[in-house]
Parts: structure tokens; C-alpha cells; sequence
């Protein structure tokens, strides 16, 4: 089967505390990064510059990403709230190569707010987690975690996450990141409540409308 759309998880030798999000920090300084170029819809006006590092390890997946924008804004105020409407970014996955068992979306806006619910097919069976799983998910950001009025000058922030594989592990079967092995995800950036909303995508979406729940477009996450 041929593969297109593929991102790259590096391991990890031994778990590391999420303390901050600085791009150059250990061990995120040594790892490859992946480019969000695709949009949906119209093409932006503003279209941010997005890349994300991945790592794992036998506990837990790492994700780090890093958005060069302007027009940001972030006024949600509590976990699961609609950070999509603030400058986001979102990481939608199945914890294997099957997506018809379902997937997980993880929306987190520049202030380190999230919305993390798994659901079976879009728009069926969602669960939406209590917010004491979402606090086992260790976050750091770089910016506060309301900015409101919206930085319309440039500026690059952060947001770096830990999810731990006991989490998932509820709610489907999971595969244990081990070398040469694969889940199926897809990575976003939104910002809909912004005065630039925009929809970037890093595997292509091939709708006519802005809809990220669409898990037949995912690409692969290898882990090596």
C-alpha cells in the first residue's frame, strides 16, 4: 500500500516532565518536525506557519506544536469549552491503523485550554471526558492562558502536551507505539472566532467545507 501522508514519532529513552514548550528545549531541540500546508476551504489570507514534533515512550505520547501568527486570540476558559473558536491547534487520532474503531480529538488553544473527546464515527457515540482526565494530560504554553484583546502583530507561541496511553486505553483497543508500528491521525490549526479564521490540515481533507472529523482522510504517524 502505498503511503503518502506520513509523520514521524521519535522515541524517547526515558519519560520527560512537560515544563515548558520551548522548541529548542531537550529532547524536543533533536526531533524532526512535521509542516501543516494544506488548508480547507478558500486559501487564508493569513495562513500561520504550523509544525509539530511527536515523541513517545512506553507511558505516554509527547506532542509539541509551534504556530508563527498573528490575529490571536484565546477567551475560552475551562476544559471543553470551544476552543476551536480560539487559535487552536487539534490533534485527531486513532490509536492504531483501524479507524472504524474510532478516534480521539485533542483541541488545545495558545493558553493551554483543551477539548478531548473520543468518539466512535463522526458524530456518533461521543464521549466527552471528564475534566479530571483532562487534567492527567500534562500541558506547558508560552503564551497566557486568556489573550484577549487579540495580538494582531506577529508572534510564534507553543503549546507542548503529554497524554498518557492509560487514558486512551478506556475507551478503545490501543497500540503500543513500538517501532514500526502506526496509528492513523490527522493534525489542524483553526481559529473560527478570530478576525482571520482560517482551517490548515496536515493530511489533505478533500471536502468543500471546513470539517476536521473526517478520519478516512487521516494519514499515518510511524514510530521509530
Amino acid at each position: 500500500m502505498p503511503i503518502t501522508n506520513h509523520a514521524v514519532a521519535t522515541k524517547v529513552q526515558a519519560p520527560f516532565s512537560i515544563e515548558d514548550s520551548s522548541w529548542d528545549a531537550f529532547p524536543w531541540k533533536d526531533l524532526s518536525s512535521n509542516l501543516m500546508q494544506n488548508h480547507m476551504g478558500n486559501k487564508p489570507v493569513h495562513f500561520p506557519g504550523v509544525e509539530v514534533k511527536v515523541a513517545y515512550d512506553s507511558m505516554a505520547i509527547y506532542l509539541l506544536f509551534r504556530v508563527e501568527d498573528r490575529y490571536v486570540r484565546a477567551v475560552a476558559r475551562s476544559h471543553q469549552d470551544d476552543v476551536y473558536k480560539d487559535s487552536c491547534v487539534e490533534f485527531f487520532f486513532t490509536p492504531g491503523p483501524d479507524v472504524s474503531q474510532g478516534y480521539f480529538n485533542i483541541e488545545m488553544n495558545c493558553g493551554g485550554t483543551m477539548l478531548f473527546h473520543f468518539q466512535k464515527a463522526p458524530g456518533k457515540k461521543r464521549i466527552i471526558m471528564p475534566v479530571n482526565e483532562c487534567n492527567q494530560i500534562a500541558v506547558a504554553h508560552s503564551l497566557p492562558k486568556r489573550v484577549d484583546p487579540e495580538i494582531k502583530n506577529f508572534v510564534v507561541w507553543t503549546v507542548a502536551y503529554r497524554v498518557p496511553l492509560v487514558l486512551l486505553k478506556k475507551y478503545c483497543d490501543v497500540v503500543k507505539p513500538a517501532t514500526q508500528s502506526f496509528w492513523r491521525v490527522n493534525f489542524y490549526k483553526c481559529a473560527d472566532n478570530t478576525s482571520h479564521p482560517h482551517w490548515l490540515t496536515w493530511a489533505p481533507v478533500e471536502l468543500p467545507c471546513p470539517n476536521f472529523h473526517h478520519p478516512s482522510s487521516f494519514g499515518f504517524l510511524y514510530f521509530k
